[in-house]
């Protein structure tokens, strides 16, 4: 009956914001030839700010709530189904209940750590509060032996990531996600952390997910190994090949992974660890810089009907492909000519477009593999059921409070709205940083 609920309060949302969508460039002298289909898209955003943070929470609800009652009740790991390769359904089941809590946290995070204002609904306050306890049950179970829904950190390399995306939650949320847990939970967490160091990560991103980890012990008190974090940051420094785009290790890759881990994660690595070494202080501003830049990029590449190239491994990971620009917007740190607004907006489109397709969630409730709908044949082998959670990096700016000009302010179009219909643009160029 919940989810049933849930999905009612979607679809409202979904048909309040196509009927009251606007030609946001219609009084513009130079937009007089908007094409009359993409002027009348739905996918075009509300109107109303509060709509657009409303359909927000509404997709945050309908996508978290199976996973969170379940780890709640300490049952994700029968409750969940697991979809992936033929042949694979087993090897993916070790790791995908992780995959899906550390990847739903990390992007839920921000709006957990989120004090309630005035200006929110009494809906958000809460779901929030709710959630709160929901995720710390989880964190709880999810590092206790015991527990059904014990997480198997180590059980195999996958793990290494997804116990870095946990990791990720608990650094962007510690009042919430960390310091109310017991002694024990703690104890158990650094361990989890600790037991991950089995794991050889890859010479590619993936010395980012060690890195991270180590964050984590550091946060908890515990003994960091500053060597792994050193490496990861370094050797990033080294693939890194122009405008914004780091190579996913030596090589180039046309694909996400720049928004998906790298750039994300080295900002939480510079905030986290950067102070605690002189040649780590000196890379924060590279980073920053790349990481704008790369920003800019990402919000260039969302089409007007909020679709963007299918281009890359993890397509499957839907609207988590804009985690960058995502984490930009919730640091407060977009380029100065990408408006907060423009991107609020943006980023409803792609949302729509990729959470809203018929195929999207199961008759259950949980995600399916697919960018569109359900399209078994884009996830790679490596991809299941708990990996697509990682779409939840989108909502990071719901970490920004309503009264946040990138909620507030008045609607607008994003860049290829704008070319497209015939704005004048200033031209965009590379930038060597």
């Amino acid at each position: 009956m919940y989810q049933t609920d849930i999905k009612t309060r979607r679809k409202f949302l979904f048909n309040t914001m196509a009927a009251g969508a606007t030609t946001l460039l219609a009084g513009n002298s130079n937009a007089q030839a908007v094409d009359a289909n993409v002027a009348s898209a739905p996918m075009q955003p509300a109107e109303s700010a509060k709509d657009d943070r409303a359909f927000w929470l509404a997709l945050l609800e309908e996508v978290s709530e199976p996973v969170l009652h379940a780890l709640n009740e300490r049952r994700l790991r029968t409750a969940m189904p697991v979809e992936a390769a033929p042949g694979l359904v087993a090897a993916r089941a070790v790791g995908s209940p992780l995959e899906a809590l550390g990847r739903l946290l990390a992007g839920l995070a921000p709006w957990l750590e989120l004090e309630p204002s005035a200006q929110e609904s009494a809906h958000e306050t809460a779901l929030r509060k709710r959630y709160r306890g929901w995720a710390l049950a989880a964190i709880t179970s999810a590092v206790d032996p015991a527990s059904p829904d014990y997480m198997r950190f180590g059980a195999s390399a996958q793990t290494v990531v997804d116990a870095s995306f946990l990791a990720l939650a608990l650094l962007r949320a510690p009042r919430q996600l960390v310091q109310p847990l017991d002694a024990v939970t703690r104890k158990r967490l650094v361990q989890a952390f600790t037991t991950e160091r089995i794991v050889l990560p890859g010479y590619n991103n993936w010395l980012l997910f060690a890195a991270l980890n180590e964050a984590a012990l550091k946060m908890l008190g515990a003994d960091w190994d500053r060597v792994r974090v050193d490496y990861a940051l370094r050797k990033h420094m080294e693939w890194y090949v122009g405008d914004g785009t780091y190579g996913d290790g030596p090589h180039y890759h046309a694909d996400y992974y720049d928004s998906f881990v790298i750039h994300p994660y080295l900002l939480q690595l510079i905030e986290t660890v950067g102070d605690a070494e002189p040649a780590w202080k000196n890379m924060r501003p590279e980073i920053h810089a790349r990481a704008q830049r790369y920003a800019a990029i990402q919000e260039r590449a969302i089409s007007p009907q909020g679709e963007y190239p299918i281009v890359g491994r993890s397509i499957t990971y839907r609207c988590g492909a804009f985690h960058l620009l995502a984490d930009c917007s919730l640091r407060r740190m977009l380029p100065q000519e990408v408006l907060p607004q423009q991107v609020r907006c943006a980023l409803t489109a792609v949302q729509r477009r990729t959470l809203g397709a018929a195929g999207t969630f199961s008759t259950t409730g949980w995600l399916q593999i697919g960018l569109a709908g359900h399209q078994p044949s884009l996830g790679e082998t490596y991809i299941s059921t708990g990996s697509l959670y990682l779409a939840s990096a989108a909502w990071l700016p719901l970490g920004l409070p309503p009264a946040d000009p990138f909620w507030s302010a008045p609607a607008a179009p994003w860049t290829q709205q704008k070319a497209w219909s015939g704005v004048d643009l200033p031209v965009d160029h590379a930038h060597d940083v």
